[in-house]
């Protein structure tokens, strides 16, 4: 089968695609991907096929607030409602156009995409083809849970319940100007409008099948997916489509001792002193050893700063290697880190309120798989008192092992190329 990939030019959308592309390839499938200057580079590292943007831009997190310069000064409502337009609805229609051409000098049969890609819905109708979205759960919302992007847990009361509706009735309002847009770019193609309060899910909706990264332990209970969203189990980057790793040292195999490792993830890694640095402060001379990885951001500085010997920073630590020797993880990286963390039975303390990372961050402090400090510039007080609490209580333990058990029960190859046998079947050239 003739499959295209693609995704929006972000590692937390593009490198779990990249463990679903190996595996079909090798199963003999011809598998191609969509994808910009950068994220092409790691194609090749991989040694995958792909075609370059020709309409699109390589917007990123990383070159988003030079594009648009304007965005440094916004939060909350309007950093969601400009972020909605400038990097995902502003590049859809030059997304829909690269893959239409595609399509004609390559007539793949099927598409696979990050579901926040958006372009999904134009490629299902207007070009009649099988798609098929990956989303992360928080992406894709049910009718009962709270809504998106505040960091907010069930409600509970009347008045819980009340707050939500107001919540969501002001990101409709929020996201109109993106939703127009969007609906602008529909109109065009002849395709239906999505509601007002429509995005992020509405889209995905449009597709054959969506497939949610992870498993139901990593909801708030009681979620109920959307009729063509299903659970996959956990989708695991190809190693290749990582950065180079250094060997785990020596100070994090010492079986004598607790370990700690910190991240910012590689979006938001930029201002150490947000996480990496408040975090040493918290463990440093302790008796942890504390091994915080930079992705190459201000390692050097930090390693002059920072000479305590329980310390080690590095720029990055393949997690597969790590987290093997890791009794706790503290984070304000995205829903990958997390997985990576969880599926190998770490309880993680989580910061950051941007880029969703708030929503993450609620469904791990209220399933207790770790405590969330509800802050995107902890203290190191806090930091030190939720690590310590994590390692002294075995609930949290627990709840991760659990989890864990039930990530490991899934086969997500084998469940997605069966959907894409079977959906693809009757609608083949």
């Amino acid at each position: 089968m003739r499959i295209l990939f693609a995704s929006m030019p972000a590692d937390g959308h593009f490198n779990p695609l990249t463990g679903i592309a190996g595996h079909l390839a090798e199963r003999g499938h011809d598998v191609r991907w969509y994808a910009g200057p950068t994220y092409g580079a790691r194609l090749d590292l991989l040694g995958m096929r792909w075609f370059p943007y020709q309409q699109a831009t390589e917007v990123m997190a990383s070159n988003l607030n030079d594009l648009f310069p304007e965005r440094a000064g916004l939060k909350g409502p309007k950093l969601i409602s400009f972020d909605l337009d400038k990097f995902f609805v502003s590049q859809v229609e030059n997304h829909f156009q690269d893959m239409a051409a595609i399509r004609r000098e390559w007539p793949f049969e099927a598409l696979v995409c990050d579901g926040a890609l958006y372009a999904e819905q134009l490629v299902a109708e207007s070009l009649h083809l099988p798609v098929f979205a990956v989303a992360l759960t928080m992406v894709m919302p049910d009718a009962q849970g709270p809504p998106p992007f505040f960091g907010l847990r069930p409600a509970r009361t009347p008045l819980g319940r009340l707050q939500h509706t107001i919540v969501r009735k002001m990101l409709a309002s929020g996201m109109k100007v993106g939703t127009t847009h969007y609906n602008q770019i529909l109109a065009g193609h002849g395709v239906a409008p999505i509601r007002p309060d429509g995005f992020p899910h509405e889209p995905m909706l449009r597709t054959r099948r969506v497939f949610l990264n992870g498993s139901p332990g990593l909801e708030f209970p009681g979620y109920q997916p959307f009729p063509n969203a299903e659970y996959v189990g956990p989708l695991t980057p190809a190693r290749r489509a990582l950065s180079a790793s250094t060997p785990v040292p020596d100070a994090v195999l010492d079986p004598t001792k607790k370990v700690v490792a910190v991240s910012q993830g590689t979006v938001d890694n930029t201002e150490p002193a947000k996480l990496i640095v408040p975090t040493i402060e918290a463990l440093k001379d302790s008796e942890y050893v504390v091994v915080a990885t930079t992705a190459g951001a201000q390692t050097e500085a930090l390693r002059a700063r920072f000479a305590q010997p329980n310390i080690v920073i590095e720029d990055f630590i393949n997690y597969d290697d790590l987290f093997p020797h890791v009794d706790v993880f503290v984070t304000s990286g995205g829903f990958g880190s997390n997985l990576a963390a969880f599926l190998h039975g770490v309880p993680v303390v989580g910061a950051g309120k941007r880029e969703g990372k708030n929503d993450i961050n609620a469904r791990i402090g209220f399933n207790q798989l770790g405590i969330d400090l509800r802050t995107e510039r902890p203290k190191p007080a806090a930091i030190r008192k939720a690590v310590r609490t994590v390692l002294d209580d075995p609930a949290y333990a627990a709840r991760v092992t659990d989890l864990r058990a039930e990530l490991e029960s899934y086969d997500p190859i084998a469940t997605i190329e069966t959907a894409l046998l079977k959906d693809t079947a009757t609608t083949r050239p």
